[in-house]
């Protein structure tokens, strides 16, 4: 993957800072290439990289307009553009939630509309599950990556155009189906069963589906190989309750020395646990490494 694919003009970027930054971030619908409907906002930001665009995946059972997913938001436009976009349903994006699977269409189109917008570096930022999708969708339209999409018999669509020049993962899982924990048991019942599910809908705002995965993804630790040579930040806190530390140092050691891995002492999990300063440590290195 590179930061300026050969064969692709590169258009020139006005910035449209001056004319919006004191508006609210603009919005639009998006729609994915399985056709589901993604809410989604653009803010220019106030930094002075204005090629560059953040593009922001939440965590399960977060959305867009999550004060946790904003205030990320606000502290990454101090330095670029920054896209957010609310996963498949969660929040008012359309579809329902496959926890990590099909929402990699999300990412896909939420990092074209950064394209489409003029911004020539793309840097991808998740949390959680969130963070599992970035990883997947930075191997499946990176260099080595198979070049299809999870949907059977369907190339990838505007795989040139959601490309992302650089990758940051927040509090990752590296394996699917984990139960070590006492929160991702409750996160297993809210997903596997019908009362957890109707919780979901009421309490949460997330709409998940009630299928299976058929067939089973390739998990986080096996999707890592494939996203070199793609600079891959991998972030977890020490004492993040969902996933042990074991998890972002087999993702680390499964890049086989091509990502770096920041273990936060005395941080829990995902956005809530990310506080400013780790955010702009995260920002500044993306705009050091994205091409």
């Amino acid at each position: 993957m590179s930061s300026g694919p050969a064969g692709q003009a590169t258009r020139s970027f006005k910035s449209p800072r001056l004319e919006t930054a004191s508006r609210a971030p603009s919005r639009r619908f998006l729609r994915t290439v399985d056709g589901v409907t993604i809410e989604a906002a653009y803010d220019p930001g106030t930094g002075s990289a204005g090629d560059v665009a953040f593009v922001v995946a939440h965590g399960f059972t977060g959305d867009l307009d999550r004060p946790h997913v904003r205030r990320a938001a606000g502290v990454l436009g101090r330095r670029a553009a920054v896209v957010t976009f609310s996963f498949r349903g969660h929040g008012g994006s359309g579809g329902r939630s496959t926890v990590g699977d099909r929402e990699v269409h999300d990412l896909a189109a939420a990092v074209a509309w950064a394209r489409e917008l003029g911004h020539t570096r793309v840097v991808t930022v998740g949390f959680s599950m969130g963070g599992s999708v970035v990883l997947r969708h930075a191997a499946l339209y990176g260099e080595k990556g198979p070049g299809r999409e999870p949907v059977a018999g369907r190339e990838h669509e505007g795989r040139t155009e959601a490309r992302t020049d650089a990758v940051v993962s927040v509090s990752a899982p590296a394996r699917w189906y984990y139960r070590g924990t006492a929160p991702m048991r409750r996160v297993h019942w809210l997903v596997t069963r019908p009362e957890g599910r109707v919780v979901g809908r009421l309490g949460l705002r997330t709409r998940i589906h009630h299928r299976g995965w058929d067939p089973v993804p390739e998990s986080p630790v096996e999707c890592v190989p494939h996203i070199a040579p793609t600079p891959l930040l991998i972030v977890h806190g020490d004492r993040d309750g969902y996933f042990p530390v074991d998890h972002p140092r087999m993702l680390a050691e499964a890049s086989e020395g091509h990502a770096e891995l920041w273990l936060e002492h005395g941080m829990g999990h995902a956005e809530n646990a990310a506080a400013d300063d780790l955010l702009g440590r995260i920002g500044d290195w993306a705009l050091a490494h994205a091409g």
